[in-house]
């Protein structure tokens, strides 16, 4: 266990960076309209499939930069949908009881599941990243994918861009303040509805950016939606619901747990992450960083 300290933790953090990449909209998205958006991993999955689609659409793309391309149309694609869902689904939905928005949202999943079946079949198509980031390096014992860097480099990136739009620009200080009091943002003269529509517009095109980045992560299938978002619900979950600086820790956190007890109890992968779920939450119900508003 000592030995392959450097690697368990390294392949934490692979882990929690992945899950906070596709925790970072789904948290957004709480944190201004307090909807657990259950459709996220279903956008998830379309970003995914259209960056891929971008990578095989043409030849120039195939290199570290067009791999990156492919993964910012595909969350500004993604994101043009959020636009559209917020239009026909969220705003409609905004004052009935939060049951309807989650059977909204579910069947929302049902429809990207039906689409991407439509669009791209039922096959299993497996995507490799960029000849870049296929290569490894190595520290001593350590194994270190370029690919697996790549990830990890993401999420810090994802991270602090999120933590200068949210505290370190009036608009960012426009959203804290809707996600706190809308009605007493209204009366100030604050665009309430525009605010809302630039939020989850943003949480969406993070859907689909996470899709892109992960695309090389994990096989292609009507399946995909589910890979992620039971971690990236938890991960929201033990952070905090609607902060992006508790998802972060919660990342990292129960990245540790999930490497770990998967050295532990490798005939049972996976299972102490629900078990540290449920003893954050008894020690923390509010989880990790409860400050009531998007931060």
């Amino acid at each position: 266990m000592i030995a392959d300290l450097p690697s368990l933790l390294f392949n934490a953090l692979v882990w929690g960076m992945a899950t906070f990449l596709v925790a970072a909209g789904l948290t957004m998205i709480f944190g201004i309209l307090h909807v657990l958006n259950f459709s996220h991993g279903g956008f998830f999955m379309i970003g995914a499939y259209v960056a891929h689609s971008l990578t095989n659409w043409s030849a120039a793309m195939a290199n570290i930069w067009g791999f990156l391309a492919a993964s910012v149309l595909a969350g500004a694609v993604i994101g043009v949908v959020g636009l559209i869902v917020d239009r026909a689904v969220f705003r409609r939905l905004a004052h009935v009881d939060g049951a309807y928005v989650l059977v909204a949202t579910y069947a929302l999943l049902l429809v990207c599941n039906g689409f991407v079946k439509l669009v791209w079949g039922l096959n299993v198509v497996s995507a490799s990243p960029p000849p870049e980031l296929f290569e490894v390096s190595f520290i001593g014992n350590l194994v270190l994918p370029h690919y697996s860097i790549f990830v990890v480099v993401a999420g810090v990136v994802v991270f602090l861009a999120l933590e200068w739009l949210i505290n370190m620009t009036s608009v960012g200080r426009l959203i804290q303040a809707i996600a706190i009091d809308p009605w007493m943002a209204r009366l100030l003269g604050v665009n309430v509805g525009l605010i809302y529509s630039a939020t989850v517009v943003i949480g969406f095109a993070l859907a689909g950016l996470a899709g892109g980045l992960l695309v090389a992560n994990q096989s292609l299938s009507p399946d995909l939606a589910g890979i992620f978002i039971i971690q990236a619900f938890g991960v929201v979950i033990v952070g905090g619901m609607g902060s992006i600086r508790g998802a972060f820790l919660a990342a990292i956190l129960l990245g540790l747990v999930d490497s770990f007890g998967t050295a532990l109890l490798p005939q049972m992968p996976g299972v102490l992450f629900f078990v540290a779920l449920a003893a954050i939450l008894l020690v923390r119900p509010r989880g990790l960083i409860a400050s009531g508003r998007l931060s």
